[in-house]
């Protein structure tokens, strides 16, 4: 396993350090295109752990509406107990979909770019 120079990782205050999504990860949009859920490449799933990974407040998420037939996106408020907020018209009868929508709004925001097409 190879592990990334220093420059590829956030550190926070506690001394934990978080992969920093680069441009180069751009590669691994196409396998998350393919199959958004299941098993992934490594570094797929090194840029998954970071997106997922980020603290609650603001945070996207997936909201199921009716189990196996919709869903929303929501966003967290990051307060124990809170009510997750649901953005409107963002919903979705495809999980795939739901999923694409989700991994477009952390790129977006882990990167400050839309994803690539």
């Amino acid at each position: 396993m190879q592990i990334g120079h220093r420059s590829d990782f956030i550190e926070f205050g506690s001394g934990a350090f978080m992969y920093k999504i680069k441009d180069d990860d751009k590669i691994w949009v196409d396998e998350f295109r393919a199959k958004p859920v299941g098993k992934h490449s490594p570094g797929l799933q090194r840029v998954l752990n970071a997106m997922r990974g980020v603290r609650q407040a603001g945070k996207f998420v997936l909201v199921c509406v009716k189990p196996h037939r919709e869903w929303a996106v929501g966003r967290l408020s990051g307060r124990r107990g809170d009510s997750v907020e649901i953005i409107p018209d963002m919903r979705f009868s495809d999980l795939k979909e739901a999923e694409l929508a989700i991994f477009k709004l952390r790129w977006k925001e882990h990167t400050g770019a839309d994803l690539p097409e």
